[in-house]
């Protein structure tokens, strides 16, 4: 089978960059043929043979590109034209889209459909949803500066986007997203894709709330590898990864810290608030980690706290934690409830509110035996491997039409 996968981003940017490369490879060793499609970057590490990709999208600079700026994020001839040369040359059978919109478009889905027509064969479209952009054009579900939960657009109603300034509280980028949200609602042009992977049932939720997206949705939980046998020896403290930001609790978690002097806490990460992370005297801020020094991390907590206040969809951190044999504290908020076994795995607070996250972190650090029996659970933890995963999506991919 060949696969062309989509995304805006062919360089390590982000989870769904993690994501397509993951996947990609996994597919490559089990026989299928693999290329990419996106924006050329300096960075880029995977492609086509083409050699097609789109420029890079950068209207900071330069008055033309400021004035054609807001056709280029709604329709972009560009994309179209780039995909196409990939589409005639590796004649994939399955396009998988990721992440699209903006930079690349809804304008490829259009390409890959008149290719199909004119090859006179099926062209699979599948397309998995890292975040809520369909419904949402600020893709958060959550309105800017106040922090407070929103689902305002789902249903097809975008222009509260506008009515709130929520892209980057810009009203003149918030007024484009509504337009491309509108604009593709009346074409019905999601009803092109086939199938839409879902990484929680909750997104799954949240998206059939479309019309045009209902029905064509599929909840696939995200992937993780397998840590069963390498057991590490724990050490006294409670643990962060991530963002140091709003949206994921920091400030909430900061308070917490605060009133348990007692408790020794070690962060992993950066953000806009690792300044007031700095002045909490116990924690202990190791900065951002990645590959063996964060795996170690992880490992040796005694648990990790999740504290996140907007609807994450499939967090690999709290998977990974668990992978790794750390119980995890989590909000309740989105798909994360639906990763954690509560009271055997972990537990579950209720998202923003500090004392409840307060008293869980207290007792469960007092009570040993509870933490051991979490701990250990955790290892028996299950999830899909990157493998079991493709192979389910391969399953997906040959559906049929």
């Amino acid at each position: 089978m060949k696969v062309l996968i989509v995304n805006k981003f062919l360089y390590p940017n982000g989870g769904s960059e993690t994501y397509i490369f993951e996947i990609g490879k996994q597919l490559c060793k089990m026989g299928h043929q693999v290329q990419y499609f996106g924006m050329e970057h300096e960075g880029r590490i995977v492609g086509n043979a083409a050699e097609s990709y789109t420029s890079g999208m950068d209207f900071h600079t330069g008055k033309l590109q400021k004035l054609f700026y807001p056709f280029r994020i709604i329709y972009s001839r560009e994309a179209r034209q780039r995909i196409r040369r990939v589409l005639d040359d590796f004649m994939p059978d399955v396009v998988h889209l990721n992440n699209f919109n903006f930079q690349l478009t809804p304008s490829i889905i259009y390409e890959v459909r008149k290719f199909e027509r004119e090859i006179k064969r099926p062209v699979k479209i599948i397309f998995t949803a890292h975040d809520y952009q369909l419904v949402c054009p600020n893709h958060l579900m959550m309105l800017p500066g106040s922090g407070e939960l929103c689902d305002r657009c789902l249903g097809g109603h975008p222009g509260n986007c506008t009515k709130h300034s929520c892209i980057h509280g810009s009203k003149v980028k918030s007024i484009l997203g509504s337009a491309e949200g509108k604009l593709y609602q009346l074409l019905h042009t999601y009803r092109q894709i086939d199938r839409i992977i879902c990484p929680s049932n909750f997104m799954k939720e949240k998206l059939d709330t479309s019309m045009d997206l209902a029905g064509r949705t599929i909840a696939l939980h995200n992937f993780v590898e397998s840590a069963a046998g390498r057991e590490t020896q724990k050490e006294d403290y409670v643990l962060y990864f991530g963002r140091f930001c709003q949206e994921k609790g920091t400030g909430t978690l900061l308070e917490v810290c605060r009133s348990l002097p007692e408790i020794p806490f070690v962060f992993a990460g950066s953000g806009p608030m690792e300044a007031e992370v700095e002045k909490v005297s116990n924690i202990e801020n190791r900065g951002f980690l990645k590959g063996k020094a964060l795996e170690d991390t992880v490992r040796k907590a005694r648990f990790f706290v999740f504290p996140s206040e907007w609807y994450e969809n499939c967090p690999f951190a709290v998977m990974e934690a668990q992978a790794y044999g750390t119980p995890v504290i989590a909000s309740d908020l989105g798909g994360t409830p639906e990763l954690i076994r509560d009271g055997e795995t972990g537990e579950l607070f209720t998202g923003g509110n500090g004392q409840q996250l307060r008293e869980k972190i207290q007792a469960l650090w007092q009570d040993r035996d509870r933490l051991q029996k979490y701990t250990e659970n955790c290892r028996n933890a299950v999830f899909d491997s990157v493998e079991e995963y493709c192979r389910k999506l391969v399953d997906i991919y040959g559906e049929s039409v």
